[in-house]
């Protein structure tokens, strides 16, 4: 009897626990299914990673413009495509890249300048030319049309008379005038002499006197 109590009572405890372990295993969730089951959401980005992404791709074509920009500086200014021998081989740094497009502008805007002038003078040179042209044409016409005045034109040393005695006028003011003490006071004094004596009305005056001498000569 005392055997037989101690089995029923190991049973009970074996059949408690029994139970017990499936009440327990039907309590756990069941993973396997919720795993296969579980679609995860797509990753959305937030407001601020957006900002950031396009600051950085902003960011990243100024960038590539800047670059672009000087690798055109470099082909299109001339110095900057000849070797530098104060840096070897060694690419050219922005700042030098600058520097030289700046001296090289400055070069052209000196050559612009100097065309200028240039084509301003030789636009003085045509239209003297013009000038002289149109004069001679007149000569040449007026001769066409009176062959004979020529036999009436003055002779040489009646040019070079009425010439003398214009300079002999003009020489006496300024022997009388001029001081030829110094360099600076002969300076000074020929300006005067020449507001004083070489007025247009003065020189007109010593013309007529010279004119009307040499004719009373001829004459």
């Amino acid at each position: 009897p005392a055997l037989f109590m101690e089995n029923a009572r190991k049973g009970s405890i074996v059949s408690r626990a029994n139970s017990i372990g499936s009440t327990s295993a039907s309590s756990v969730p069941n993973t396997d299914d919720e795993d296969s089951d579980y679609h995860q959401e797509p990753y959305k980005e937030s407001y601020k990673d957006q900002r950031r992404r396009a600051h950085t791709q902003a960011e990243q074509k100024r960038r590539d413009a800047i670059k672009k920009g000087y690798n055109d500086l470099q082909a299109i200014v001339p110095t900057c495509e000849q070797q530098d021998f104060s840096i070897g081989s060694q690419k050219l740094s922005k700042a030098i890249v600058l520097q030289k497009t700046i001296d090289y502008i400055q070069f052209l805007h000196k050559e612009k300048k100097k065309q200028e002038e240039e084509v301003s003078t030789l636009r003085k040179d045509v239209m003297a030319l013009k000038i002289m042209k149109v004069n001679y044409e007149q000569i040449v016409k007026a001769h066409q049309d009176n062959p004979n005045e020529g036999k009436n034109q003055v002779s040489d040393e009646v040019k070079f008379n009425v010439f003398q005695g214009i300079m002999d006028s003009l020489f006496q003011s300024f022997n009388a005038s001029v001081s030829v003490t110094s360099f600076q006071e002969l300076s000074a004094c020929v300006f005067s002499w020449i507001e004083e004596h070489c007025k247009p009305q003065t020189l007109q005056d010593v013309v007529i006197g010279v004119l009307h001498k040499v004719k009373s000569q001829l004459f």
